[in-house]
């Protein structure tokens, strides 16, 4: 058969990539314009040419970033997991819909299977769940909630005439709460970042403070979103004092945990960064982070609401699609979400849990924790190195240390530029305090602290190399640097 023929022409293709995509650079780099050039999207097209479509797979390949490589310690996601990878194989092959049980009967149970477990493992009592297309939307489903949770009239009859609703959230929390408030007519305006402490967490008394202004105004307190994990410094917010304020103010408590959410499989993590998550409102994890799983796959759960997701999302006349079992249960998950076709995740997340189990799981996150921690003191030991502010939990902002004059913020930028283009590493940046940071992040189970030490070295030889470049290396030594 034809398709024999082609899988067994992929299988070392994709065997070669995992073997070799730990070794040399991390990727080949080219600006926009070159890569374009050398890639000739325009060429051929249409004639049914397998050898073609194999050529294309195999550029698609040579000018891929390898996330499974060393090298790779950017983003809050890496290499995949290869039981994941197995499922999303699976997932393309039988290449059908999880909107209803009739056609997706297996991976519909999965996931109802899969949702009770994090329900529980949440803590999440009488509660429902459902699996989004990542924390971005999850996070909008969540704001959604708090407000027809406020007011039910709001999904029929619309914001108009109504009291204007506030949000508060952690001056340093995800993009994504801004534009669920754009996109829910709530207004970015209206959502109110809240003064964090010197360790990046949003208090229970600056929370309070905000909130009375906006009483104060004539606003309606309506939602409140705990980080758990800022995307760049890593911050936890305390959950136990946004809980007791809840009770005086009578809030929805969402906690967005897409990134540090993953200490959940932890019991010493959970007690550390998560302490009182089970009285919570909402919670949203991302699987394709920290745990491994193959982009994308999140699940967000609700407490002591069984009905409310479906009370959230459904609308219009779904009768044509949707039926509940003969006991009045909900059959067809897509009643639940916001999307009618709905990508098969459960089958890969399945794969990843019964394959590493809790146990797993949270022993990769205290590992990766492990990491952070040895880093850090490796830092703080360099004299070429300096944290810009403590580590939190599981991301480390530093820079390279330069001599007066010199814009650190700009150096390190270039710095980091450098060893991306000639495929060293790939590291992240982000602002802390106004001063931009280079972010370490480790999600690649191919990083250990040897790892660590190559990049460590890497960095400081390439900033040395620059301050040598501009001349500056003798006034560095000057001041007694490195």
């Amino acid at each position: 058969m034809e398709q024999e023929k082609i899988f067994a022409r992929l299988l070392p293709i994709i065997t070669r990539y995992y073997r070799e995509q730990g070794s040399g650079p991390f990727v080949e780099y080219f600006d926009p314009d070159e890569l374009d050039e050398r890639l000739q999207l325009d060429n051929g097209g249409g004639g049914q040419d397998w050898d073609e479509l194999f050529a294309w797979v195999e550029q698609y390949l040579r000018h891929a970033v390898k996330t499974g490589h060393p090298g790779y310690v950017n983003r809050m996601w890496a290499d995949a997991n290869l039981p994941s990878v197995i499922g999303e194989m699976i997932t393309a092959i039988t290449n059908t819909s999880a909107c209803t049980y009739e056609t997706a009967p297996v991976s519909t149970l999965m996931e109802k299977y899969l949702l009770r477990t994090m329900l529980e493992l949440a803590g999440f009592e009488n509660g429902s769940a459902q699996m989004t297309t990542g924390s971005s939307n999850a996070n909008m489903i969540a704001m959604m909630a708090a407000r027809n949770t406020r007011n039910a009239a709001i999904k029929r009859a619309g914001l108009a005439g109504r009291p204007q609703l506030y949000g508060f959230v952690n001056a340093d929390a995800h993009y994504s709460m801004d534009r669920a408030a754009n996109i829910l007519g709530i207004g970015t305006e209206h959502l109110i970042k809240v003064e964090v402490d010197d360790h990046g967490r949003m208090t229970g008394a600056a929370l309070e403070a905000a909130i009375e202004t906006v009483r104060a105004a004539g606003g309606e307190v309506f939602f409140v979103a705990a980080t758990a994990g800022t995307t760049v410094r890593g911050a936890y917010d305390p959950l136990e004092p946004l809980i007791a304020l809840r009770a005086r103010h009578g809030f929805w408590l969402h906690v967005d945990g897409a990134w540090g959410g993953a200490a959940i499989f932890s019991d010493r993590l959970r007690r550390q960064y998560l302490e009182g998550l089970e009285q919570a409102d909402s919670f949203t994890l991302d699987f394709h982070k920290m745990p491994g799983t193959a982009l994308m796959c999140n699940v967000l759960l609700f407490n002591n609401r069984p009905m409310l997701l479906r009370e959230v999302c459904s609308a219009g006349d779904e009768s044509y699609i949707f039926r509940d079992g003969p006991d009045g249960d909900v059959r067809d998950l897509g009643t639940l979400s916001l999307q009618c076709g709905r990508r098969v995740d459960s089958l890969k997340w399945f794969l990843d849990w019964k394959f590493y189990g809790r146990e797993g799981l949270a022993a990769r996150v205290e590992g990766y924790l492990d990491l952070c921690c040895y880093a850090e003191e490796q830092i703080v030991r360099n004299d070429a190195l300096e944290m810009v502010v403590p580590r939190e939990s599981f991301n480390i902002c530093f820079r390279f240390r330069t001599p007066a004059g010199i814009d650190p913020a700009r150096f390190n930028e270039e710095l980091r530029n450098r060893m991306h283009h000639r495929g060293q590493y790939l590291v992240g940046t982000g602002p802390v305090n106004n001063e931009l940071v280079l972010r370490l992040l480790i999600t690649n189970v191919h990083v250990d602290r040897p790892a660590i030490d190559r990049f460590l070295a890497t960095v400081v030889a390439t900033g040395r190399e620059l301050l040598a470049e501009r001349g500056a290396w003798g006034a560095l030594a000057a001041e007694g640097g490195p």
